[in-house]
């Protein structure tokens, strides 16, 4: 019931989460709140922004069914509307259709180890039944480059949205986005990669999984062969650019204080793919993915 006092002991303790303010209907009785004052308490804090570097955050949850009236959920639906809105003043469009659903929303937590490792332990909820009906064909053609998400492939219908989704591209890439993923779906993943992505975003042990190589030379002896731009990260040694004949590599920036990998390689592909939008060579689309990602990982938490 409160998350101002309960956000800053979270800080204080080293402890990573996000506090949420409860929606509801009948405030502690020990108070003169109401649900109303409740919700704009919660939205100073949402402005307000996140804590300790990002460590601890405010976010919006119902204290349960019974104690939220239907006006009461309406509010908070609406306060977060208003994210939504913020989101979209930044250029930030969504292509999606809201619908009620049965499963809930993905989630997915991560542990990080004093290394700025971090192991993920996700749910995809939702998300993991894509299918082509929640694909927008015209979105997808009216875009320059459509990004896939390999952790979202699967067998049946996921397949045949990303069939759909390719289908009707000007150009596609895509991230393999963990080894795990590429283990499972091996034939399946290389498939797209040979055939039907114009741009494969992977890290080295992914590549490495993928083609079952033994050392980084096979790599590139392979995305040669391919003829296709692959992108790879390496960590400590820098990324490269592989289309072709052409072989461009880049360094990382140095003297950085990282502390969370967690959306490096996300950060990085978007910094490469604004790149290539905008016309840069390989090298300086690396150069833009470094600096994207560089920034990402000396904060906690992907945003």
């Amino acid at each position: 019931h409160h998350p101002d006092s309960i956000a800053p002991v979270l800080v204080d303790s080293g402890i990573r989460g996000i506090i949420c303010g409860p929606t509801t209907s009948w405030p502690p009785s020990d108070t003169d709140e109401n649900s109303g004052s409740v919700l704009k308490k919660l939205e100073g804090l949402l402005r307000s922004g996140p804590l300790d570097n990002g460590r601890v955050e405010y976010g919006i949850a119902a204290h349960s069914v019974y104690t939220c009236s239907e006006e009461t959920l309406l509010r908070a639906s609406d306060l977060g509307k208003k994210y939504e809105e913020g989101l979209k003043k930044e250029n930030v469009h969504f292509f999606y259709t809201k619908k009620k659903e049965i499963i809930p929303t993905g989630t997915c937590l991560i542990l990080i180890t004093p290394d700025s490792e971090r192991t993920m332990v996700t749910f995809l909820g939702t998300a993991g039944k894509i299918n082509d009906n929640d694909i927008d064909a015209s979105a997808v053609k009216n875009s320059e480059i459509l990004f896939l998400e390999g952790y979202l492939w699967d067998e049946g219908e996921p397949k045949k949205a990303f069939e759909k989704a390719i289908k009707n591209s000007n150009k596609t890439a895509m991230s393999l986005s963990d080894k795990f993923c590429v283990d499972r779906h091996k034939l399946s993943f290389l498939n797209l990669v040979k055939s039907y992505l114009d741009i494969t975003f992977a890290n080295e042990q992914e590549i490495l999984s993928l083609i079952d190589a033994k050392n980084f030379e096979d790599v590139i002896t392979f995305g040669k062969s391919v003829g296709k731009l692959m992108v790879i990260t390496r960590g400590e040694k820098g990324s490269i650019a592989i289309r072709g004949d052409d072989v461009v590599e880049y360094g990382i920036l140095k003297n950085l204080n990282i502390v969370d990998l967690t959306g490096a390689g996300d950060l990085f592909a978007a910094g490469f793919l604004h790149g290539q939008i905008n016309n840069l060579s390989l090298k300086e689309s690396l150069q833009k993915g470094t600096e994207m990602s560089s920034k990402i990982i000396q904060k906690i938490g992907a945003r």
